[in-house]
């Protein structure tokens, strides 16, 4: 904008003329003629001055503006939830920053952001020391009804991998968990499959009828023993590996149920073998992403059970990965059940057609080798999301009981990596604890580097996008929140939502004389099971001067947004960014009769 000044003609002419100049811009020009040195800068500086008064003529002090609120992901921040357990199993609550070490590909990470969390605990985090706005309640504004549901737990049945006899018990284990919900508590069910599901109800009678459709729903699930017996294990061996062993295994197995089959017609079958299993896979943990996407949207606590015999994960790491930090970012705990309770190395008595004697060794030993690597999967979705493994362990009752809370106590480090490269490559994690704190560490073993370059705006919004989904109250800015309501008939109703923004502990920044600061505001709408319904955004421009920023400090900004409902219950969530990281986060429940 200087520059365009620069353009004009420097004579004197009439205001508001194209050769308008004021009469001190005029003198420090001729006077860098003679003076060349000191001269051209105070040239330089009063017209920088004019510029800026300039460029300050016609914007307004506030403005605000409507924005769609559409968030999307991904941040370089790397979190890292933690749970300590000491001798006895019980989670460690006690220990600070200073006690932990992380280590990212073995080198040594600063930790950035931390914080203790206790489960049942939902304290109000006060950042600084703010003084509350005294206020004047706007009239007709109704007083908040007793707190909305805050915890919400997923049953996630892996309905392709697990066998009638173990579904069946997990069923039953599961219903007695169900039968004791609490009023604030909210549960649903889903299937890996997706052919079965419930999303979050309080209605135990609605629950137990779902639970009990779950069946297995394997792609190949005949009910018979195959001829021959090729697990996903095997085919594994034979398709990928070229194990001679496990084909010639194969081949006899084949020859025992009456099949004269060679090795090429053995990797055939396990070719097949391998694409349903994969299929499999697939299914499983995209409907473990589903339903921590679907997570994702409710306030509160948030745990998934993921009931399943686990699965070996052959070549779906990242996608696994990718459901994990999913759930870790949206503070999501997954926790794991093996349906298979207490098992043993014992041949499996399910099998219509059991081995022959020249099989029978080996199947065994494949089947041991297989049940070890089905754990894995469960182990790590639990590790990297804080969560709890259930496992080796035939009391699914208290399993259950369990899972369905999430650990006492569990810390969130978060840092951000030293010259990360945005390659998408595995990083692995370490997290130890420094003497004399110990215990045994249950964490996340890795994480994949980001493609591409960050964007902040996107980091933004993530960090909003997270506030808007969680019901900690976080007062960094002074702001009240009120509701109200209007029914113009029985059936529908316009609920007000009225937000007053002190802006004396604002961080303002200087720019062209004015005190600027862009804040985010939105207020999102949820129903009484937590589902995200509405929500609005507006983008609040601060560019205040310092007569009127004075002038405003007992006043603040009041600004009002609204939402057409039917009669329900309600919880709106207040969030309010300033481009600096400043939050206000607020929560108000509202009944409209």
């Amino acid at each position: 904008m200087i520059a365009a000044d620069k353009s004009r003609n420097c004579a004197a002419g009439p205001p508001g003329s194209p050769s308008y100049r004021p009469a001190f811009v005029l003198l420090a020009f001729v006077v860098a003629l003679l003076l060349p040195g000191q001269a051209t800068a105070q040239a330089n500086a009063a017209q920088a001055e004019t510029g800026s008064a300039a460029s300050n003529q016609g914007i307004p002090e506030i403005s605000a503006r409507d924005e769609p609120t559409t968030f999307k992901v991904k941040v370089n921040l790397v979190e890292v939830r933690v749970v300590v357990r000491d001798a006895h199993g019980h989670a460690v609550g006690n220990l600070r920053q200073q006690d932990f070490q992380l280590f990212d590909n073995g080198k040594p990470q600063n930790i950035t952001k931390f914080s203790a969390e206790q489960a049942e605990a939902k304290p109000v985090i006060h950042r600084e020391a703010v003084p509350e706005i005294p206020a004047e309640v706007p009239s007709g504004i109704t007083a908040p009804p007793p707190p909305m549901p805050e915890r919400y737990v997923a049953y996630l049945f892996d309905d392709v991998h697990l066998q009638f006899s173990d579904l069946a018990q997990a069923r039953n284990a599961a219903l007695k968990q169900l039968r004791v919900l609490r009023p604030e508590d909210r549960a649903a069910i889903f299937t890996t499959s997706g052919q079965t599901q419930l999303d979050f109800t309080g209605n135990g009678d609605q629950l137990a009828a779902t639970l009990n459709r779950v069946v297995p729903r394997g792609l190949d699930n005949t009910g018979t023993t195959p001829c021959p017996n090729i697990s996903y294990y095997m085919a594994d061996l034979i398709a990928n590996k070229n194990d001679l062993q496990a084909t010639q295994t194969a081949v006899q197995d084949a020859s025992d149920c009456g099949f004269a089959l060679d090795s090429n017609e053995i990797r055939a079958y396990a070719r097949r073998e391998l694409s349903i299993g994969d299929e499999e896979v697939r299914l499983a943990l995209g409907a473990l992403r589903t339903v921590v996407r679907r997570m994702a949207e409710l306030p509160g606590q948030r745990t998934i059970i993921l009931v399943s015999p686990g699965f070996m994960n052959r070549d779906e790491l990242q996608r696994q990965t990718e459901a994990a930090e999913r759930a870790l970012h949206s503070n999501v705990v997954i926790n794991t059940l093996d349906a298979r309770g207490l098992y043993t190395n014992l041949p499996d008595a399910s099998e219509q057609r059991p081995a022959g004697p020249l099989t029978a060794g080996k199947m065994q030993e494949y089947r041991t080798a297989e049940q070890d690597l089905d754990q894995n999967v469960l182990a790590e979705l639990a590790d990297a999301t804080g969560g709890t493994f259930f496992h080796n362990n035939n009391d699914l009752d208290e399993g259950f009981r369990r899972l369905a809370l999430p650990p006492e106590f569990s810390y969130l480090l978060a840092f951000s990596p030293q010259d990360l490269k945005l390659d998408g490559r595995y990083h692995k994690l370490k997290v130890t604890l420094k003497p004399p704190a110990s215990g045994a560490i249950q964490a996340r073993k890795g994480y994949y580097a980001p493609k591409g370059s960050g964007n902040p705006s996107e980091q933004a919004k993530q960090a909003i996008e997270d506030e808007v989904f969680s019901q900690e109250e976080v007062r960094d800015i002074p702001v009240e929140l009120y509701t109200r309501f209007f029914k113009p008939d029985q059936e529908d109703a316009k609920l007000s939502v009225v937000v007053r923004m002190d802006i004396r502990h604002v961080h303002f920044r200087k720019v062209d004389g004015r005190n600027s600061n862009d804040m985010t505001v939105v207020s999102a709408l949820f129903d009484r099971n937590g589902n995200f319904l509405s929500g609005t955004q507006k983008l609040v421009q601060l560019r205040l001067k310092d007569a009127t920023l004075a002038s405003r400090l007992g006043s603040g900004i009041t600004l009002k947004s609204s939402f057409d409902v039917k009669p329900g219950s309600y919880v709106v969530r207040l969030v309010v960014r300033g481009e600096d990281g400043q939050l206000a986060a607020q929560n108000s429940a509202v009944e409209i009769p």
